[in-house]
């Protein structure tokens, strides 16, 4: 079983900076592709950012040039620096991966952190 857990949500004042963290723990072989999702209220849930075993990183374009994704491999951490935020970044911010299983790959989800944006 594989576990995820997320922390770094809250509430920050619009222009403000927060870094979520995701830590992998549990039994697998290998960690593949890191993201991180969001949902709004009354939303589907929607990709932030991504990054690939080899550090490629891809971005909504919502959050270019604001946020930064990031893995430490050797930690089992994915983390997500979220600078100049904005109201419309509020949501429930959860991270996902991928994983090598014996035979198969399978996708896991965090249980969320909130991350509140005032104006």
């Amino acid at each position: 079983q594989v576990q995820l857990v997320e922390s770094g949500g809250g509430l920050v004042q619009a222009g403000g900076s927060l870094r979520l963290s995701c830590v992998v723990s549990g039994t697998y072989f290998s960690i593949r592709d890191m993201a991180w999702y969001r949902q709004a209220p009354g939303k589907e849930r929607e990709l932030v950012a991504g990054i690939s075993f080899g550090g490629i990183t891809n971005y909504a374009d919502s959050v270019k040039d604001r946020f930064t994704i990031l893995r430490d491999n050797a930690k089992k951490t994915v983390y997500l620096q979220m600078n100049s935020l904005k109201p419309e970044d509020t949501a429930v911010y959860y991270c996902n991966i991928d994983v090598n299983q014996p035979l198969r790959t399978m996708n896991y989800w965090g249980q969320g952190t909130q991350v509140t944006v005032s104006s």
